[in-house]
This record gives structure tokens, C-alpha cells and sequence, in this order.
């Protein structure tokens, strides 16, 4: 049985109005990955992801590239609990 992981992921540039939440979303489905993203107030992406630890580290190299459109300065993360989340859900802006 393989174990599930947890990671909050911060994720700094222009990742705003440049299709990342939707992209993250498209790309964490293909990988097999759980979780959720939303744009924060300050102009970050937070995302929370949980998987196996084989889909969790291409889906953190993702992060870096992010849709075309887009321009990552840093993505920090961090191990978090797993919420036993069953999807990915793009969710709405942290205001």
C-alpha cells in the first residue's frame, strides 16, 4: 500500500490571470493528485496537494513551469496533514 503525503505550496510570480489555477487543476488530474488551488489576495497561488510521494514530486516540478502564460519566481512548500481529499478543486480567491 503505498502512503499518501501532504504539501502546501506557495507559489510567487506572475501566476494571476495567466490560466495557473485551471492549468494546476488539469495537470494534477492527469498525475493522480488530490487537492485544491486558489488565488490569495496578496497575488500568490496556494495550493494543497496530496498523493503518493511519486505523483507529488512531478506535480511540484509543474508548479515551477506552470501554463504558458505564466512567470514562477518561487514556489515554497511545506508538509502539511492530508485532508483525504478525493479530487482537485480549483476554489475561490482567499480575500
Amino acid at each position: 500500500m503505498t502512503s499518501l503525503l501532504a504539501r502546501r505550496a506557495l507559489i510567487s510570480g506572475r501566476v494571476q490571470g495567466v490560466y495557473y489555477r485551471e492549468s494546476t487543476r488539469q495537470e494534477a488530474q492527469r498525475l493522480g493528485v488530490s487537492g485544491w488551488v486558489r488565488n490569495l489576495a496578496d497575488g500568490r497561488v496556494e495550493c494543497h496537494l496530496e498523493g503518493p510521494v511519486e505523483a507529488l514530486t512531478p506535480m511540484e516540478r509543474w508548479l515551477w513551469q506552470g501554463p504558458t502564460a505564466a512567470s514562477v519566481t518561487e514556489v515554497l512548500l511545506e508538509e502539511v496533514a492530508c485532508e483525504g481529499l478525493t479530487d482537485f478543486q480549483v476554489r475561490r480567491t482567499d480575500t
